[in-house]
This record gives structure tokens, sequence and C-alpha cells, in this order.
């Protein structure tokens, strides 16, 4: 079973965030900045191998050997494309693509179907925590040109990832994508996008729906995706701030078999060493709302716990089976939510060395 980490293309400078912020801005200054906001809080989270601008092949490609050589098969870089528009994709066309990696490493996509914020650290309570401009619009014809752009410019390398013979995809909020589309809309875009890369001579798609809720979680076969998993699979969004993560990564294994048996589809588990997202929410003393970014809070994170999660996700075998399972880590690199397995001050390379087979 091959193992998976997602990457966070957010680490260098983009002309709209220069527009939202000033000019320059990375989300490093959010997480330089975090500063503890209660008893024992892990916070700042610091880069054992300093800030990077993702990129720079330099910068990148050297994390991601290290990944690799600690037994991170593949990366799956988040792509930003709303109606042609893209941002962040420096990250994976000159981070992965232009280092002598490139050629090589295992790689895949996720269609990261929203928009970043135009505000951080996020410091209006009053604000729907997914504001509707942050929303990603599209129709069956976009869809179609997006898997037309991801087949040109990745699905046709080497090193690209499949499962099951097809390309592998992912889409970020699939429940979105879903609702904008109906249900016979994300069927139609499906099968046309699937149609299209039969014609022009392409693989096949292997379609993931990440985080598929209640109510789309019975519906993602029909419409045509192969497999369901997660980003993020760890805190309880309702629960208590703070969060065990024994306690919370255990109940998750648990509910794994559940979304194959909704689903009809076969499961890929999803883990994550951790998950405090401070770094992007002001800080509202005891005040805090009850809500991303400011709640809730995984503490008692530890290598060993990461370690024992991934042992639980690695032996998982979906009801439904899967010839070709992955096991999806978030993530590699996204320091401003908590989980990454880049080395930090706190525990050297031990996200890392969890991951050894």
């Amino acid at each position: 079973m091959r193992t998976a980490a997602y990457v966070y293309t957010g680490w260098h400078a983009i002309a709209e965030r220069d527009a939202a912020f000033h000019p320059g801005f990375t989300e490093w200054e959010l997480v330089r900045a975090c500063r503890p906001r209660f008893p024992g809080h892990a916070q700042p989270k610091v880069p054992l191998l300093g800030e990077y601008d993702d990129s720079d092949p330099q910068a990148l490609g050297p994390r991601l050997q290290l990944a690799h050589a600690h037994g991170i098969d593949a990366f799956v870089f988040g792509v930003f494309w709303c109606r042609g528009k893209r941002v962040f994709e420096n990250g994976l066309d000159r981070g992965l693509l232009a280092s002598p990696l490139g050629a090589t490493l295992p790689f895949a996509c996720m269609w990261a179907n929203r928009l970043p914020r135009r505000v951080l650290p996020v410091a209006r309570a009053d604000l729907p925590v997914l504001d509707p401009a942050r929303f990603v619009g599209s129709d069956v014809d976009d869809f179609v040109r997006f898997i037309t752009m991801l087949a040109t410019h990745y699905f046709a390398r080497p090193n690209y990832v499949t499962v099951a013979g097809g390309s592998y995809l992912s889409i970020f909020d699939s429940t979105f994508f879903i609702k904008e589309l109906g249900i016979d809309g994300a069927r139609t875009a499906i099968t046309k996008a699937r149609t299209w890369l039969r014609a022009n001579g392409h693989r096949d798609l292997h379609l993931a729906a990440i985080e598929p809720n209640a109510d789309v979680l019975p519906l993602v076969r029909a419409i045509g995706f192969d497999s369901v998993t997660h980003y993020v699979l760890l805190p309880d969004w309702k629960g208590p701030f703070q969060q065990d993560y024994r306690e919370y990564a255990e109940l998750r294994a648990r509910q794994w078999q559940h979304f194959s048996d909704a689903s009809g589809l076969p499961y890929m588990p999803a883990v994550a060493p951790g998950w405090d997202a401070s770094a992007r929410s002001a800080d509202f003393g005891d005040a805090r709302p009850d809500k991303y970014p400011w709640w809730p809070v995984i503490v008692g994170e530890h290598p060993d716990h990461f370690a024992a999660a991934l042992r639980r996700a690695r032996a998982f075998r979906s009801p439904i089976h899967s010839v070709d399972p992955l096991v999806l880590i978030a993530s590699l690199n996204e320091w401003s939510e908590g989980h990454y397995l880049e080395p930090d001050l706190r525990f050297g390379t031990g996200w890392l060395a969890a991951c050894r087979p």
C-alpha cells in the first residue's frame, strides 16, 4: 500500500495576495507570529529547515526528497482552478517539476476548489466560516476544460500517480462540486471528461471524492467517483476546544469502514499528525469563536502516536476492495493549520521518521 502526502503550495508570493495584504505576503508571517493561547499550547510552529519559497526548486526539491526517503511514496499537490484562473501553480510547476526530481518523483493532483482567503489572520467572528466569495463555481464545460488542462500538463507525465490504471485525481470539496452542478450535471461532467481523455489518448481517471457529507456520500458512486477519502479527518469540528490526539485518531479509524459501506466505494484512509489553525486566526483570548480557524485544537500530538495512526491506516482494508489503494497524509507542509511532516524545532525529524514502513 503506497503512502501519499498532500502538499500545500501556498508558500510563495502571488499577485492576488500582494494586492490583498502587502507585496511579498506569505503565510510564513502568520506561522512566525503565532503565540501560545492556553497553557501548554505548542505555538509557534518553527520549521527546523527554515522558512522557504515553495516555487524555488532548490528549496522544495530537497524537502520532497527527504520525505520520499522516509517512506512517502507520492505527493498530492493542491491545484487551485476557477474557470481557467489558477493561483499557487508555481509550487508544482516550478517547485517540483523544474527540480531534478521533476521527471521521476511520483505526484498527483487534488482540485482545491476553494479560493484562498483574502483576510488573514481571520478577525471577524460574525462572518461565515466559508464566505460565499471563496466558493469555486463550475459547470460541465468548465470541468472538461479543467481535466483537459490537467491531462496536458500533468497526467501525460510518466511519474504521474495512477490507481488501478487511472490517473489519480481528488476533489477537495466534493460536496460543493455536486451541489453546484447538481447530481445530473456532476455525472455528465465526469462522463464527458472521461470521454475526452479516451478520445485524446489519455488514461482514464481514478476520481476520489474528498469529504462528501452525509447527504452526498450515498450518491458519489452513481455520479462517477471511484473512491472516497478525506483531507484532514481528525478533529471533531463541533466537539470540545482541546481534543486529545490519540483519542480522536482512534475514533476516526473506527469510522473508515462506514465511509466505504455508505458510498459503495473503496475508502482510502486519511491520517494527520495534528491540527491547530491558530496561526490563521486573530487572538480573541477566552472569547474565541467556536469555529474554524479558532476551534478546535488537537493536543497531545506526538510522532509515536502518529506512527500508530499510520500503522492502522496501512493495515486497513476497505470492505469494498481497491486493487491499488493509497494512504493519504495531511500533510507535508500545512504549517498554518498545524499538520505537517517537515522537520520542526519541537520533534526534529520525528514526524518523518514515523512514516517509515
